[in-house]
């Protein structure tokens, strides 16, 4: 007998009665003796649709006109790093539509001085965790000198940044409830937290998320951007000390009063900040999970994209490092319902920065499940969400939504503050998309895109996709053709957690019909990842902080298949803030021009501390270098540049 079920529901409300029919359904067919249950049990039918769809991109890649000709491996047992990402009972056994799961991110930076790129893990139940690179593609767990742990907290999301101008990057780490943390570096890989004389303890600790630093008014300095969310938790705690969510947590959204304002914070020097959202006008409120920065009007000072994972984005237009003004409209009339991921590249070489934002909970509006029979094709996840599900969403409901985008958004800039939404004929929407991590992983001086996906438990398995960039003019799918799809080995469920059906779990829903330890499956789910040259042999590679796993480290073997040129600019400001960050950086090859500007966004709730890369293509010589300093200074470099090697570049006073 075929059992078919169509769930329609708001948002992730979707997730929550989704699980209660799993639940329900799969519960009540079990027999005792069984001992593993598998909601979905669909693990053979997904896998022979991956490798349909394999099959059809490698068919597809005969065509391409961009350099495909590598692949990524799963390197993450030789890499040493035994991180495991845990999170808390509401978002996996006794699963809520909260935003527990939406996961933490990962950041990068050399912690230590010794010229390699270290990675910080941010984790819920359990220690985030701190390693440091050795070499060659090797890491050792320094958290417990470094003492960066913050095992007490449920952590969210990290950013490293030069706060002080001394040369070390410091780490902030955001948390649910629990204060936000301020760790100074101290040199030597070792840090202190000094979060109550900086002056950033909260009265009443928010549900923060994405932290973005930025030097607002150019003196300098560097300033902070908050995001909170709202309050999706009520005050009585679980295992671990997680606070509960509420069963309404996705309609939260909807009430005014159970909105949290985020905090822009002016960085007073010596370590101190201040709360100057009231002052400067940027007193946001949205249900935001992430921001970023970006000078759009060339005015020399940052501009802010807030999103909303819950109703429409916010574009803050910087009036001179005096106050922010909210003009949205203006550049972006239409904006994603439920963004996650987000990040301003130029992605054609016009040397205009163009804008992505991935939209995931727009992908929840409605849930369909038939038993055997999910939708994989490369037509369905290609499809902005309301193209084939029923959104009984009405604009009442939702407010603004009748002016929103269901699904991933890419802004092309078209000079003189003009944008066009060009997402369909560029090929940017994903399915269940997180985080963004933009990259030149052909080095062809072309940014791509590595965008994380998936729900986890209680839903089915989504792919990573990677966005290959042909030449400026669309984005080809390559994930199944470079290797990052399927996982190694066909992993795409792994045990999620355990129940005691005989004991503590025994009124759980799945423990009907069993006695004794329960093990249920779920499928495995990134949520951020950063893209740096992991193993020092000049191309990208990728890091991931999976959904209640351990991370993938996918290793390219670019520059084995061909000779690569490429150039990495580390930038250190002396006028302007010591990380260089807001700076735009032009490299000129013959013809063409690469620029990136310089905002430290590595991926979904995270920023890091690295250097830029540059792919230069054919080109084995670099014409000139220009860099547009935040302090308005600028620097031209037209001898003894360098290529294929790292590039410090050191702003003139």
């Amino acid at each position: 007998m075929e059992t078919k079920y169509q769930l329609r529901a708001a948002g992730g409300a979707a997730a929550l009665l989704l699980l209660h029919a799993v639940r329900t359904v799969f519960g009540a067919e079990l027999a005792p003796a069984k001992q593993t249950i598998n909601p979905f049990g669909q693990t053979e039918s997904t896998l022979r649709a991956l490798e349909a769809n394999k099959q059809k991109q490698l068919q597809a890649a005969q065509g391409w006109k961009t350099f495909h000709d590598f692949s990524f491996t799963d390197q993450s047992a030789e890499s040493g790093i035994r991180f495991e990402h845990h999170p808390v009972d509401d978002a996996a056994k006794d699963y809520k539509a909260v935003h527990y799961d939406h996961g933490n991110g990962l950041a990068v930076a050399d912690v230590d001085g010794d010229g390699r790129l270290d990675i910080y893990f941010v984790n819920q139940l359990g220690a985030s965790q701190l390693w440091r690179n050795l070499g060659h593609g090797k890491f050792e767990d320094i958290t417990a000198t470094a003492g960066v742990g913050l095992a007490d907290k449920i952590c969210v999301a990290a950013s490293f940044a030069d706060i002080d101008n001394d040369g070390r990057p410091d780490l902030f780490v955001t948390t649910v409830r629990m204060g936000n943390v301020l760790f100074k570096n101290l040199g030597g890989g070792k840090f202190k937290d000094i979060t109550l004389e900086s002056g950033l303890s909260l009265k009443r600790a928010a549900h923060s998320s994405g932290a973005v630093f930025f030097d607002f008014n150019n003196d300098g300095l560097l300033d902070l951007f908050v995001a909170n969310v709202g309050v999706y938790t009520r005050n009585e705690k679980g295992r671990g000390g997680f606070y509960l969510g509420r069963s309404d947590a996705f309609q939260g959204w909807q009430f005014p009063d159970r909105s949290e304002q985020s905090q822009l914070y002016q960085n007073m020097g010596g370590g101190r900040f201040e709360d100057v959202s009231h002052k400067l006008g940027l007193e946001h409120r949205g249900w935001s999970g992430d921001a970023t920065f970006c000078d759009l009007n060339l005015d020399g000072y940052p501009d802010l994209y807030v999103l909303s994972m819950s109703g429409p984005d916010k574009y803050y237009e910087n009036d001179h490092g005096q106050r922010f003004v909210e003009k949205t409209a203006a550049y972006f009339p239409k904006t994603p319902w439920g963004s996650m991921g987000v990040k301003f590249f130029d992605y054609n070489l016009d040397g205009l920065m163009d804008l992505y934002v991935t939209d995931m909970h727009s992908d929840m509006t409605s849930v369909q499940i038939k038993a055997g029979d999910q939708d994989f094709s490369p037509r369905f996840e290609k499809q902005k969400s309301d193209a084939w599900c029923s959104v009984e969403w009405s604009p009442a409901a939702l407010q603004s939504a009748s002016n929103s985008i269901f699904g991933n958004a890419f802004y092309q800039n078209q000079g003189n503050g003009k944008f066009s939404e060009v997402s369909a004929s560029v090929g940017a929407e994903t399915y269940w998309p997180w985080g963004i991590s933009v990259a030149d992983l052909n080095a062809d001086g072309y940014e791509d895109v590595f965008v994380t996906a998936g729900m986890g438990y209680p839903l089915r398995y989504a792919i990573n996709s990677v966005l290959l960039n042909e030449g400026g003019r669309r984005f080809v799918d390559s994930e199944f053709v470079l290797g990052v799809e399927p996982r190694m080995g066909n992993r795409i469920e792994k045990e999620f957690f355990t129940l005691d059906c005989s004991g503590a779990d025994k009124r759980n829903p799945l423990c009907r019909g069993q006695s004794g330890v329960l093990t249920v499956t779920g499928s495995t789910s990134s949520r951020s990842s950063v893209a740096f040259d992991l193993d020092d042999d000049g191309d990208l590679d990728l890091v991931t902080n999976e959904w209640n796993d351990h991370p993938q480290v996918l290793i390219s073997n670019l520059s084995e298949k061909k000779a690569i040129h490429y150039l990495k600019i580390k930038l250190v400001g002396t006028i302007s803030n010591r990380d260089g960050l807001g700076a735009t950086v032009k490299v000129h090859c013959g013809a063409k021009i690469f620029t990136r500007y310089h905002d430290g966004k590595s991926g979904y709730l995270s920023q890091s501390s690295m250097p830029l890369y540059f792919g230069l293509d054919a080109a084995s010589t670099i014409d000139r270098i220009e860099v547009l300093w935040s302090s308005g200074k600028q620097q031209l470099l037209t001898e003894g540049i360098p290529v294929n090697s790292l590039l410090t570049i050191t702003e003139a006073r």
